[in-house]
């Protein structure tokens, strides 16, 4: 069967969902479900609002190159895109649809930096397994995810969930805290102001390319 024509990140997402749906046990399905209205509820990693000035960082992306941040945005306007891992189908979709506008991205003078609590060889993987052209950075133990806001520990009842699903945070991230980021995408201006900023606790939702490209049409 082929593979459908879908007009948006969104629809290509409820559709993965739907996917996913048919192997995955009730059990699982309602461990992910309450864990989601969990942290919608705990008040915890919220994001940073719109107006913050952008925690200044130095990560290293998949081949050991540092990136800092305040030197990045000297250049132009940046956008952050923070994912869980290589090992979810979500964040390989979203950073496939960044690839896909990665050339309208630079042409508006703008870099994309995805950034995620994965080890430098997962990174590695992942940047060749989509093809992508931007850096994937390394944020070890989720220390920007933090200064962002948006660092959460997974609760217990989800650790066997993840393992019985081949997800061994262990192993992807290289430590054992079991935290992740929300899924999260900012856009700093060249002041490194945050201009728009785009997260949900449930990690099906992500913000569409398009509309990032519209908010950088928008910035001097």
């Amino acid at each position: 069967m082929d593979k459908p024509h879908f007009q948006s990140l969104r629809e290509e997402l409820d559709f993965t969902t739907i996917q996913i749906a048919d192997f995955l046990t009730r059990e699982v399905t309602d461990a992910f479900t309450k864990s989601i209205e969990e942290l919608r509820t705990s008040g915890h990693a919220k994001g940073l609002p719109v107006g913050s000035i952008a925690p200044d960082f130095s990560l290293n992306d998949h081949t050991g190159k540092t990136i800092t941040l305040s030197e990045k945005i000297g250049k132009g306007p940046v956008v952050l895109t923070f994912f869980r891992g290589s090992w979810c189908p979500y964040c390989n979709l979203e950073l496939q649809a960044y690839q896909k506008q990665i050339d309208t991205i630079t042409s508006l003078g703008a870099q994309l930096f995805a950034i995620s609590p994965q080890s430098p060889a997962h990174s590695l993987t992942m940047q060749e397994k989509n093809g992508l052209s931007f850096p994937v950075l390394c944020d070890t133990n989720n220390q920007v995810a933090e200064k962002y806001k948006l660092r959460f520990r997974l609760p217990d009842f989800l650790h066997d969930t993840y393992r019985s699903l081949d997800i061994d945070l262990h192993r992807f991230n290289s430590e054992d805290s079991w935290t992740l980021p929300i899924p999260a995408t900012y856009i700093l201006d060249n002041q490194g102001v945050i201009r728009s900023a785009g997260l949900d606790p449930d990690y099906k939702k992500r913000m569409e390319p398009s509309e990032v490209l519209d908010i950088l049409r928008t910035l001097p």
